[in-house]
């Protein structure tokens, strides 16, 4: 699959097949994927915790407001910011390019997944103190993202529409 096709096919899935396990190697793929994106200053100011275990990939999905494709999922992957790793060349700024650094890989694992063949959802609405004590933590790695990654049951959800380019780009010429 070329790049935009795999874009454009990419979509959300909310319902995974729960007999089918994303192997040891797609998911090495996956992660592989996930730490060739972009960094600022190449720090890489971030973390993943790849979560298979049933037991936190429930008291993921409670703290992630009971969204039980947290837990339903084979792979979960939380993308965590860590500014400490970046503080020091840039700043106040590192925080915002940390953050940056978590949510570029978390979209990189995405894409990757989907040209492997599976789905995923980004998972945004958690709470980051109780991510941080189920993954240990520390109060500078602040969690950015769950993406909850299997293979998808049942059909493809109907695609959501998107913004047409000319109301979401300004030109400058």
């Amino acid at each position: 699959m070329d790049l935009f096709g795999c874009v454009e096919s990419r979509h959300s899935t909310r319902h995974f097949v729960d007999t089918k396990e994303v192997t040891p190697e797609v998911e090495g793929s996956i992660l592989a994927a996930a730490i060739r994106a972009p960094s600022a200053g190449n720090i890489q100011a971030y973390g993943i915790a790849a979560v298979r275990n049933a037991e936190m990939k429930e008291a993921l999905c409670v703290a992630a407001l009971d969204q039980p494709f947290v837990s339903e999922a084979p792979l979960c992957l939380v993308f965590w910011a860590d500014p400490s790793l970046n503080e020091t060349k840039y700043a106040e700024r590192g925080s915002m390019y940390a953050i940056q650094d978590a949510t570029l890989a978390a979209g990189y694992a995405q894409l990757a997944a989907n040209a492997l063949g599976l789905s995923s959802v980004w998972v945004g609405a958690f709470s980051e103190s109780e991510v941080q004590s189920i993954l240990h933590l520390t109060k500078k790695q602040v969690p950015v993202a769950i993406i909850s990654i299997g293979y998808q049951r049942g059909p493809s959800p109907k695609r959501t529409p998107r913004r047409p380019i000319n109301e979401t780009v300004q030109s400058y010429l």
